[in-house]
């Protein structure tokens, strides 16, 4: 299904488009996802933030510092607390969508799971996927098999280069 892609909160006081592909979809399984969820994992699509446009409403941010002193920085609903997407400090120029809060969700395909040391012992991972025992920081080269044709990014060490 090509972009764009709408979606929304549970109550739909909030709407928004995502105008072009996603540069990536993945599982995360860390124990972050895992509590900020309330279930065994969450699914991450990373946009460019110039392609999320707020169509109906004005979502509150939230920001949560963890003991270690990492920041994480997100949207929800004010009325019905759906989170809607997160903005990562190291990463300002994108926005990890929940694409669950998408109107259609039946063209997702995660590339792989990430954080799996952490996953719930009961989750079976398919062979076809990659998976990293931690996150992008264990992986040194090309994300492989981005969900965005002809991506020419890299996502490595703390850096996202340009797209």
């Amino acid at each position: 299904m090509p972009a764009p892609y709408h979606g929304g909160c549970l109550c739909g006081a909030i709407r928004y488009r995502v105008a072009d592909e996603p540069l990536t979809l993945y599982a995360c399984h860390c124990t972050d996802c895992q509590r900020r969820t309330g279930s065994a994992f969450a699914l991450s699509m990373v946009v460019l933030k110039s392609e999320l446009h707020l169509l109906q409403g004005e979502p509150r941010g939230s920001t949560v510092t963890l003991s270690d002193g990492r920041q994480k920085h997100g949207k929800f609903c004010g009325q019905c607390s759906t989170r809607l997407w997160g903005e990562p400090v190291r990463f300002p120029q994108v926005v990890v969508v929940q694409p669950g809060t998408l109107d259609d969700t039946t063209w997702l395909r995660p590339i792989g799971h990430i954080w799996t040391r952490s996953a719930q012992p009961w989750i079976y991972h398919s062979e076809r996927h990659p998976q990293l025992r931690e996150g992008a920081r264990e992986y040194d080269g090309p994300r492989q098999g981005m969900a965005r044709p002809g991506h020419t990014g890299t996502l490595t060490s703390g850096r996202l280069t340009k797209y």
